[in-house]
């Protein structure tokens, strides 16, 4: 105490002369719950008491503004506080997700309360779903916390929210040298913890001897004697919601057996609440002549039950920690408060598996007297937290500073050698050929191998496992660790299971074909499969024009034609894995036939194959060579002597390519009126040719809001096993996919 005061001493000179004299603390004093208050309500009206040195701000959300529970935000208006917010952040449900929504709540409703309150510090007691939101509230926002009980341990998910409240508080105030030991172990530095003792007891010392037969009579009717009545209080274990409601039926059975006056508490708001009270109406406890049900009772008069009681029953953290200033019996049930510092007059029931046993336990403790247990309190907590208040110097640092143990040197490596030996196994499977390359982080084709493609599926999955393999023995070769492999095929593709649905003509044998297994079994890696429009999308997104676009579509111009939509950053499969089949937006109603067994589509105008056809049209003619041009008797007609000849001056060749990207420029309005992208990118070995048409056809035919779209060519250089790898590195780098 001596050491504190001088401590204190010390640093309350040091603060008033770096914030200046005038200076007041302006704390914020946030409240979700009845049991909260009874600790926070001292520390409040410590801080009323001496306005020369502190603005109080009240906030009050969670259950106090609900009538299940009572109402209790009256307690304030009894205590004469003021109110400076009300938040109502309860969500209604009887699971853990109605937690996690009414924390979602708080924190989409907090920022703005903080904003215009501006404190200095925000107090935050205790370990509840809404005490987290509060202190993840001030921590994002700069607001230093004050933390009321850290370091204790106690059982449920109470447990990990107080610490995860401590790892985001500034400062702490704990009630025991245990819970100040455990601070200090988790790293929290020695100079910003206080142990105060629980604030509660200051109050909880002085009120014994005060007029309390009126309040027992009040409560639990005019027939009460002190010592022969029972204080229940239990609450849901969230981690076991449907053992703790068969507890709480056995305790209810248990306490009809014994036959005694019992005032019960309703339970926290709290998953399984509800069920909670069901049982307490199916056992008909708010009309049996022996229970008194309420869903509240203000503190001062609760401290005078539970004083005078005969015993306390119940899991709550009251009887472990408060009761015991008065040495009431408490029987603890279950494993809620597991790891608390209790004195001599709590009797633990931790398996209540029966209602005998818990019977029992009633035998052994009603109407015992223990010794006052001081463990959590001397009944001087308010005035050293005050001091500790007094204490902050404002102009310190924000960022937390943690004191861990050291430890042993260790050998790191430098971030960039680590970016860049992590690598992809990339494999594009096209009609003609198949492709494996070892792609870095940074999209840099390390290694690449080529082959036919294989005509038949035996044959085509043993070489795609041959040349992985391969691939990924050179890998140590060349220091690229490969994080998984990334498939991009033609066709329809379920990339949720790493299946190819549908395969084009171009590729025999590739329907129904699981990739995934039997790749992710033979290399012992993950394995994304998806079709080379989508991967040519994905290129793009990572490695090319799209990056940092929120929106744009690529579209592949190659032996077929094909694309990826990016939308909000994401890529589209659509509902069956249809989406983005671009090549297949229909035209013309009597265009020429596509190999999908329509007429009109895009394919069938501006692909590669499209082109060489008409090309072979023109050469059977005798209309295709020109001056500047030969062929040899055994050369296939292809769609770059097409290109050739329109450049050469052949004016039917020009007016079979002007078609073509008339075409493609009207399929690129149709994507323009439906998508709206920012961006649209011509990937593959047309698109050179085609840019200048398809903005053409934009100027003349599309809407004037849908023009400012920016039409580039791809600058990729390998879009497909780009897009492949990408399928793996997105995912090692946390994108969402």
């Amino acid at each position: 105490e001596v050491y504190f005061k001088n401590l204190s001493k010390q640093k309350q000179k040091k603060a008033m002369e770096k914030n200046g004299n005038n200076h007041k603390l302006r704390v914020c004093v946030a409240t979700c719950n009845r049991a909260d208050y009874s600790k926070l309500a001292p520390i409040m009206f410590g801080i009323k008491s001496e306005p020369q040195f502190f603005e109080l701000d009240v906030v009050v959300l969670g259950s106090h503004l609900i009538d299940d529970y009572g109402n209790t935000y009256r307690m304030f208006e009894q205590d004469d506080f003021d109110i400076h917010t009300r938040l109502h952040t309860i969500v209604r449900g009887e699971d853990e997700a109605a937690m996690v929504e009414s924390v979602g709540l708080a924190l989409v409703k907090l920022p703005d309360v903080l904003n215009r309150l501006k404190p200095d510090i925000m107090i935050v007691h205790g370990d509840r779903f809404d005490a987290l939101a509060l202190a993840t509230s001030a921590a994002l926002m700069n607001i230093r916390i004050l933390h009321i009980e850290g370091g204790e341990v106690s059982g449920t998910i109470d447990d990990s929210i107080r610490h995860a409240i401590t790892k985001l508080a500034h400062y702490h105030v704990c009630c025991t040298r245990s819970a100040e030991q455990h601070l200090i172990a988790m790293c929290e530095d020695h100079d910003r913890i206080l142990l105060a003792g629980c604030p509660s007891y200051d109050k909880l010392l002085s009120a014994k001897n005060k007029d309390y037969m009126g309040i027992i009579r009040t409560w639990l009717g005019e027939d009460v004697k002190t010592r022969d009545y029972i204080v229940a209080l239990q609450h849901p274990v969230t981690t076991d919601i449907k053992h703790s409601i068969k507890m709480f039926e056995l305790t209810l059975d248990a306490l009809i057996s014994f036959n005694k006056r019992t005032l019960v508490l309703f339970p926290n708001v709290d998953a399984g609440d509800k069920e909670m009270v069901r049982v307490m109406r199916k056992k008909g406890i708010e009309h049996h002549p022996n229970f008194r049900a309420v869903k509240h009772v203000p503190f001062d008069q609760f401290i005078q039950l539970v004083a005078h009681a005969g015993c306390m029953i119940g899991n709550s953290s009251c009887g472990v920690r408060e009761v015991g200033a008065f040495g009431t019996p408490v029987i603890n049930l279950g494993t809620r408060q597991t790891g608390r510092e209790t004195g001599e007059n709590v009797l633990h029931v931790r398996d209540a598996d029966t209602q005998d046993k818990i019977l029992h336990a009633l035998q052994l403790q009603f109407g015992k007297q223990y010794p006052c247990s001081k463990i959590y309190g001397d009944g001087n907590a308010v005035p050293r937290i005050l001091k500790f208040l007094k204490s902050i110097d404002l102009k310190e640092p924000l960022q937390k500073k943690f004191c861990f143990p050291p430890v042993k040197d260790n050998i790191s490596q430098d971030i960039d050698h680590i970016l860049e030996t992590q690598s992809a196994l990339a494999v594009d499977l096209g009609g003609t050929n198949l492709r494996v390359a070892i792609v870095s982080m940074k999209g840099e084709i390390v290694k690449k191998y080529t082959q036919l493609n294989p005509k038949t599926y035996e044959d085509r999955l043993e070489l795609i496992l041959k040349m992985c393999v391969e691939a990924a023995s050179e890998a140590v070769n060349v220091n690229c660790r490969i994080l998984g492999v990334g498939i991009s095929t033609g066709g329809r593709v379920n990339p949720r299971e790493g299946i190819v649905l549908h395969s084009t003509k171009l590729i025999q044998e590739w329907s129904s074909v699981d990739l995934r297994t039997p790749l992710s079994d033979a290399l012992h890696l993950p394995v994304w499969v998806d079709n080379d429009g989508n991967c040519a999308a994905l290129a793009e997104r990572k490695f090319g024009h799209g990056k940092g676009v929120e929106n744009f579509v690529t579209l592949i111009t190659g032996t077929g034609i094909g694309g990826g939509i990016i939308h909000q950053h994401e890529l589209i499969h659509g509902s069956s894995f249809c989406a983005a089949e671009l090549g297949h937006i229909v035209v013309s109603l009597d265009g020429p036939e596509c190999l999908c067994g329509s007429q009109g589509c895009i394919e069938a105008y501006a692909s590669g194959i499209a082109l060489q056809r008409e090309a072979k049209k023109l050469h059977d003619a005798d209309m295709l060579l020109v001056e500047g041009m030969s062929m040899k008797k055994e050369e296939v007609v292809s769609a770059a002597h097409l290109i050739q000849a329109a450049k050469l001056g052949n004016t039917k060749a020009d007016s079979i390519l002007r078609t073509a990207g008339t075409a493609l420029g009207l399929g690129v309005v149709n994507i323009l009126h439906t998508m709206n992208p920012s961006l649209v990118i011509l990937s593959g070995v047309l698109a050179s040719h085609y840019v200048t048409a398809v903005k053409d056809v934009i100027n003349r035919q599309a809407l004037s809001s849908a023009k400012t779209v920016d039409v580039v060519v791809s600058n990729l250089a390998d879009p497909a096993l780009l897009g492949a790898a990408s399928l793996v590195l997105d995912y090692t780098t946390r994108r969402i996919y």
